[in-house]
């Protein structure tokens, strides 16, 4: 009797295990599964949990040998190292590389409109205003619009911003290295210090013969 109880409770705690499993075995058993489209998913998403990350630096034109330049709702890739309207505020609320850049000067926001056309504006509530960091192969970063895709920030030789359907990845107009401002640039003259750790000899003590008792 005893021997029959004790086999039906454990084909019952099979059943159950074989219920509860089954479940997690088909999604860890399914082929084809591409993390990157969870990790851009997450990327396309606002965390509004996080603090929000900001960093001051300038974007210098790979065409125009000069800097962006937030002039209020005026855009231009004509400023020189250290103006202040060149001076860019970043600030990414996201999992990923979507950022909103924003003129430290005039607080005014880098954006593109529906046309394609950079403008500035006051608020940052548009999605205009949001841009896709890419880091290139070349090492240059190049800034695409999160809205309108396949459209990147641009300027000419003179400094003028290019619409973004006139754009491409892989133009140097839509090239652009970040540059600390003058006087923030990291300290690199402080050569790195190793730990170096010295070994301690140990003397062991002599061994000693036994000693005779008189």
């Amino acid at each position: 009797m005893w021997s029959l109880l004790s086999t039906l409770t454990v084909l019952c705690i099979q059943m159950l295990l074989v219920m509860c499993c089954n479940p997690l075995h088909r999604v860890l058993s399914v082929d084809g599964v591409n993390f990157s489209v969870h990790v851009e998913n997450q990327t396309q998403a606002r965390d509004t949990m996080s603090r929000r990350h900001h960093r001051v630096y300038q974007l210098y034109s790979r065409t125009s040998g000069k800097h962006v330049q937030v002039l209020g709702r005026k855009i231009s890739a004509r400023g020189e190292d250290g103006d202040k309207y060149a001076q860019l505020v970043v600030e990414a609320d996201t999992f990923g590389s979507q950022v909103r850049i924003r003129g430290k000067e005039t607080n005014f926001y880098l954006c593109m409109n529906r046309r394609g056309k950079l403008v500035g504006k006051a608020s940052n509530r548009s999605a205009d205003c949001v841009f896709v960091e890419k880091v290139l192969e070349n090492h240059y970063t190049a800034l695409m619009s999160a809205r309108y895709t396949d459209w990147y920030v641009g300027f000419t030789k003179r400094g003028r911003p290019r619409r973004g359907p006139q754009t491409l990845p892989n133009q140097q107009d839509v090239h652009f290295m970040k540059r600390s401002p003058p006087g923030e640039q990291p300290d690199l003259t402080t050569p790195f210090r190793f730990t170096t750790v010295s070994r301690t000899r140990i003397k062991k003590p002599r061994a000693t013969g036994p000693t005779s008792t008189g």
